[in-house]
């Protein structure tokens, strides 16, 4: 029997105020996986560092859905129109990364847990 079947499931609820975040923060915003994303995404898994340029970056993950894709453009099995192409099939699973410390000091505020 696995702990998460002793334990009953919480649900922790912030605020993130990501209006106030794109005033003042170097904020980078992918809506869809379109050509600049890809490369963002390419030069990122080859060791590029770009996304420290910002202070927050989001934007669809790299995950199971795409990551194939993303891999044959990177392996050169696919173009970058067919990767795009493939990509456009796939509403973005968004995420938000924060590279910078402050941005969660001032605008992540605890709200409150909730016990399953």
């Amino acid at each position: 029997m696995g702990i998460s079947r002793l334990l009953p499931p919480v649900l922790n609820i912030y605020d993130f105020d990501l209006e106030a975040i794109k005033q003042q923060y170097l904020y980078l915003h992918f809506q869809v996986y379109d050509r600049e994303c890809l490369d963002f995404i390419v030069a990122s898994r080859n060791g590029g560092r770009q996304w420290m340029e910002y202070d927050v970056i989001e934007g669809g993950v790299a995950n199971d859905r795409v990551i194939d894709t993303i891999e044959d453009y990177m392996r050169g099995r696919m173009s970058a129109e067919r990767a795009l192409e493939e990509l456009s099939k796939h509403q973005p699973n968004n995420q938000i990364c924060v590279l910078n410390q402050e941005v969660i000091d001032k605008h992540l505020h605890f709200i409150q847990s909730i016990k399953g």
